[in-house]
């Protein structure tokens, strides 16, 4: 059982992505969807195989769950999670919710805890209204993007996932992991922009110094 679980129902917040690698801004996000929707705990969940990525260009997985583990250490409402990572499948959002949905206590929710741009593009998840059945989702605006491109594109194509998405502003920043690696390959510093400790282990193990 995993210790955040205990005999009572909770509210449980999913953070899954690549984390390659994890930033402040996911941080912020989690930390956000936590106080805001009241949940009890966020777990967030590596992806082993992303399923919209080329496996030779992502960082190894261990790498990314260990940085991680590092950025979520010190706050007790955070942990990480090997589901995806030990599966030798490619890793879909609907196998993660399943599971979480199996080992909850009865009365248990799920929220899924992302960025607006992902939603933009649920209609291509596998089973994806199966997804919108196990959670519901804590959708963060993103600069680029706005929410009434969810409601004019999206929500008119399945009505469904206008009362399985709650919206949610948080600060502006405009940190991406892409913009993370690139400024590794060119020597940049990435100060400020991810956990001291992600940091530290960054430039220990000279990640990202290459493409792929």
């Amino acid at each position: 059982m995993e210790a955040f679980i205990g005999d009572r129902p909770i509210y449980l917040g999913i953070m899954g992505g690549t984390f390659d690698p994890i930033h402040n801004g996911h941080l912020i996000l989690a930390q956000e969807a936590l106080k805001d929707f009241q949940l009890d705990h966020v777990v967030f969940v590596p992806s082993g195989i992303p399923p919209h990525k080329d496996e030779e260009k992502v960082t190894p997985a261990e790498e990314r769950y260990m940085l991680t583990v590092l950025a979520t250490v010190e706050n007790p409402n955070f942990s990480v999670h090997r589901f995806e990572l030990e599966r030798e499948d490619r890793s879909y959002t609907i196998h993660t919710l399943e599971y979480f949905n199996e080992i909850l206590p009865t009365g248990s929710e799920l929220f899924f805890i992302t960025g607006l741009d992902t939603v933009l593009d649920i209609m291509t998840w596998k089973d994806y209204e199966r997804v919108l059945d196990l959670c519901k989702f804590i959708c963060a605006k993103r600069p680029d993007f706005s929410f009434e491109e969810l409601d004019n594109n999206i929500i008119k194509k399945c009505p469904k996932i206008k009362e399985r998405v709650k919206y949610m502003e948080i600060p502006l920043m405009q940190i991406s992991s892409t913009d993370i690696r690139n400024r590794c390959k060119d020597n940049r510093s990435i100060k400020y922009l991810v956990p001291s400790n992600v940091e530290e282990y960054i430039k220990k193990k000279g990640l990202f110094q290459q493409e792929g």
